[in-house]
């Protein structure tokens, strides 16, 4: 099925839609981003890099900013999302870090204004990015590739503006998220209510179709618990995730069908709650030297051998 008729996929309209009407609520409902980001952080201290310039690639309210400053005081950080109202709710979050008497956050960030680093943001889609090429040293993208569906377009659009020997370091949603949910709406209706999300080995192949050199991929599960079905969905929607797939159901679904999806879900129910299963993918690779030159020649590097 081509990929503009397939139900599954993201509207991106009506995402950015969503994400510009959960931008007040974000930052109460985002655990999971927050946990992710702190797993990626981890990740990244095992990488030896020191950029000079940052890429936030769908940075949200902001959230990354305090630890990619803390961990490069010198570095440039550009947050970039194709909400306005996320990038105005992380500029916000800036200033106020920023302010005065707010503890260890604002004195790192009154440190770096000293230095050479500085924070800015802008509103553009990462399918589009609005950035010099070879001008970024690392682009950190926390669950943002599962809102535009194909991921193999922005990881060329990253590719761009990366140095060579630039990281790309990013997390995704795997084909087991929200399965007690994708269960649940199974046999309601003919609509699409869960996103199709891409198989870890699938992301890995786009990473070197695009040609990034030496893709690291792995996944893990977080599973999160809420009290009731309408709990989990108004996080879901409070986070800005909830069903915007072409193939959502474009009307009111009835309290009939709404019931039915409402105990199907209760058999996922243990110990009084009911989970919602989230499989995180996390990847990086870097950015190779060219191995053609700009009119289609191959580049061919010659070492000459040491003198004697």
């Amino acid at each position: 099925m081509p990929a503009d008729r397939d139900p599954g996929l993201p509207d991106r309209v009506e995402v950015r839609r969503a994400a510009e009407r959960a931008a007040a609520t974000y930052d109460d409902a985002a655990v999971l981003q927050r946990e992710v980001g702190r797993r990626m952080a981890e990740r990244l201290a095992l990488v030896r890099l020191q950029p000079e310039t940052i890429l936030d690639a769908g940075c949200g309210t902001g959230e990354a900013l305090v630890e990619l400053t803390a961990r490069y005081p010198h570095a440039t950080i550009i947050g970039l999302d194709f909400a306005l109202g996320m990038v105005s709710a992380a500029q916000r979050r800036a200033a106020s870090i920023r302010a005065p008497h707010r503890g260890l956050a604002a004195k790192i960030l009154r440190a770096r204004a000293t230095a050479r680093g500085a924070s800015g943001f802008v509103c553009a889609d990462a399918t589009r990015l609005p950035l010099r090429r070879s001008s970024i040293d690392l682009v950190w993208s926390n669950l943002m590739l599962s809102s535009v569906g194909e991921p193999a377009a922005v990881f060329a659009e990253f590719l761009q503006p990366l140095r060579v020997g630039g990281l790309l370091m990013f997390s995704t949603l795997g084909p087991d998220t929200l399965k007690e949910l994708r269960a649940a709406f199974a046999g309601i209706d003919r609509a699409t209510h869960v996103g199709r999300f891409i198989d870890m080995h699938d992301v890995g192949d786009m990473l070197l179709e695009a040609g990034f050199a030496e893709p690291v991929m792995d996944a893990e599960m977080i599973t999160l618990t809420y009290a009731d079905g309408i709990a989990m969905m108004r996080e879901v929607k409070e986070m800005g995730a909830h069903n915007a797939t072409r193939g959502r159901p474009r009307g009111l679904m009835g309290r009939a069908r709404w019931t039915r999806m409402l105990a199907a879900l209760e058999q996922f129910r243990r110990d009084g709650r009911l989970p919602a299963t989230f499989e995180i993918v996390y990847g990086h690779a870097w950015k190779p030297e060219p191995r053609f030159a700009a009119d289609g020649r191959a580049i061919v590097h010659f070492d000459r051998p040491p003198r004697r």
